[in-house]
């Protein structure tokens, strides 16, 4: 096994089960990956029998079946491309399979869900809205990915604050997904976060007083920003973002800078550390007045939890600090000790 697929398993083990993917078919895949250079290959094609499965439950009209099948195969064809950018057309391939194959789910799950565009600097974001069933308008929550994660990924978050009565928006940057190939990372966030509120707050379904934002991992740091320059979030939950990106360069894996440098279109690794270095909270933590919720895990080997710590400690409003004693990066192996809370803390404070 390369050092590449060594540090993707060490790092995101966890995160791929928590997020759904079926714990036998980790273990095959993962097993059988000896360089990176299979990994997107690997992955797209655990995705095929649930694509398969899914094709069949639709033509004998087992119609959430199919969702689900789908929905899985997206999550797997997501982890075939979420890091692979060192080969881009394979990496796109399996992309637009996720894309395909959520969009065929949609309409199956439940509840069902739909593509919401949004215009946006030339090009436009795509989000999936879910709305759970009852009296409407629903207060709403934005998902906002990290560096490697993508709108594909969010199923069994979207399932903690759908089951509490609120909306789900999980949404594509500047950077990510769908958008990746349009629009590199930007440190301001509050300006894409500007455009998706106004979307969010227009939609007759939502109520747009009462609409929350929860990012991860670079959308721990993306939500604050969208927090501090935006009044119209009424709560922010940050999970293992960074107060300031680039200080933590050295320390981030290959694949992680790797990532970031094509996503970012930077020149290098110098150029990369340098737009690393402008994703930074000082100046904005302090305008959050809202209340923010930090999760953030103290065995966290990307993003130190004292990241999270000053965060907290620098907004204006009421702000809560969990940091998991045994919480690695997003705290994805300790799933029980903040999902549930999180989402109870979100729903308590858009019921208001």
């Amino acid at each position: 096994m390369d050092e590449r697929v060594a540090a993707a398993i060490a790092t995101w083990g966890p995160r791929f089960t928590t997020n759904g993917v079926n714990h036998a078919d980790y273990e095959s895949v993962t097993s059988a990956i000896a360089a990176w250079h299979e990994w997107c290959t690997a992955w797209s094609a655990a995705a095929v029998p649930h694509e398969e499965l899914g094709a069949e439950a639709l033509v004998e009209a087992r119609h959430r079946s199919a969702g689900t099948h789908y929905a899985q195969a997206a999550l797997y064809y997501h982890f075939a491309k979420f890091l692979f950018v060192q080969d881009p057309d394979q990496l796109r391939k399996a992309h637009q399979s996720a894309v395909r194959c959520l969009n065929i789910a949609l309409p199956y799950l439940d509840p069902p869900g739909r593509r919401v565009t949004i215009p946006f600097d030339g090009a436009e974001l795509v989000g999936i809205l879910r709305v759970p069933p009852g009296p409407r308008p629903r207060p709403a929550v934005v998902v906002i990915p990290g560096l490697d994660s993508a709108k594909e990924e969010f199923r069994t978050t979207e399932e903690l604050f759908l089951r509490r009565g609120l909306a789900t928006f999980s949404v594509d940057g500047p950077g990510q997904g769908e958008a990746e190939y349009d629009l590199p990372i930007r440190p301001d966030w509050e300006v894409p976060g500007r455009a998706i509120l106004d979307t969010l707050a227009a939609l007759p379904e939502i109520d747009a007083a009462r609409i929350g934002v929860w990012g991860v991992s670079l959308g721990g740091y993306y939500a604050p920003r969208m927090a501090a320059g935006d009044q119209r979030v009424r709560a922010c939950v940050a999970l293992a973002g960074p107060y300031t990106f680039g200080e933590h360069w050295d320390r981030l894996s290959t694949l992680t800078r790797d990532a970031f440098r094509a996503r970012s279109r930077s020149d290098g690794d110098a150029a990369a550390r340098t737009a690393a270095l402008e994703l930074n909270l000082a100046g904005h933590a302090e305008k959050i007045g809202c209340p923010l919720l930090v999760v953030t895990g103290k065995r966290d080997r990307m993003i130190p939890w004292q990241d999270g710590a000053r965060l907290a400690e620098e907004a204006t409003g009421p702000s809560t600090l969990l940091a998991l004693d045994d919480g690695n990066h997003g705290c994805s192996n300790v799933p029980e000790k903040h999902r549930h809370k999180t989402a109870d803390w979100m729903a308590a404070r858009l019921r208001d």
